[in-house]
């Protein structure tokens, strides 16, 4: 499939067609494809029993590899679909393309009485290193659900740099729900301490994912100023995963 037969199959009557089209232009970081995932945000074709919006989705899952400001607009009206996992792709794609006319948007959703997807939400949030959110997003660590809590001390810790926060993060990937360890090992990547890197790597964890998390903290290790012997023992870890694979 080349990049001008993906945008054309996203006209397809094959609902999987469009779908695999919308999937292959993020994958292949097909930038010619912007405008027509855009159009697929607004797509009223594909659309599940449970009122959901498969096609949506996935081009806005596109849209956030491919990190185009030129999407920014057509992924912010997508905030308003009643469709909560369509609004989880359009926040984590917001956060991807990291354009600050997200942020006021975003912030509302924070402030709404309307479920959200709390997790995705607070994530963008810290990533875009919005600080007014702080008093709300505090209120979150008390959350019923753990994940939330989870990603409001990511979002803390990377305001703050408080270890109180990665700590807390890091008691995650003891728990014994083993999808709340890879949600905690998925935010300690993100945050890129090498106290999280040994965390990752004692952690009750699969090594696909100890390596991919260790990865993202060996870069922002290499583009900060850790000494050098920090990266050294990290890269030396990776290798003895990779050894076992």
């Amino acid at each position: 499939m080349s990049a001008s037969s993906a945008i054309a199959a996203l006209a397809s009557d094959d609902n999987q067609v469009r779908y695999y089209a919308a999937w292959w232009l993020g994958k292949h970081q097909a930038q010619e494809g912007v405008a027509a995932l855009c159009e697929a945000l607004q797509d009223e074709a594909y659309r599940t029993e449970q009122g959901g919006y498969p096609l949506r989705r996935q081009a806005a899952r596109a849209l956030g590899m491919l990190k185009s400001p030129q999407a920014v607009p057509a992924l912010l009206a997508a905030l308003a679909c009643e469709d909560l996992r369509l609004r989880e792709a359009v926040i984590q794609a917001l956060a991807e393309i990291g354009d600050r006319r997200a942020v006021e948007p975003l912030l509302a959703l924070l402030d709404s009485p309307q479920a959200q997807p709390w997790e995705a939400l607070i994530e963008a949030l810290g990533t875009l290193r919005v600080d007014r959110a702080k008093p709300q997003v505090e209120v979150l660590l008390q959350h019923e659900s753990e994940r939330v809590q989870c990603a409001a001390a990511r979002y803390l810790y990377l305001l703050t740099q408080e270890m109180p926060y990665l700590e807390r993060i890091v008691r995650f990937l003891e728990h014994e729900n083993m999808y709340l360890r890879w949600a905690a090992a998925f935010d300690l990547g993100a945050i890129g301490h090498e106290r999280a890197a040994r965390a990752i790597a004692n952690a009750r964890i699969g090594n696909s994912i100890k390596l991919l998390n260790l990865k993202r903290i060996l870069e922002a290790l290499l583009e900060s100023s850790y000494p050098p012997e920090s990266a050294e023992i990290l890269m030396q870890t990776i290798d003895g995963l990779l050894i076992e694979l």
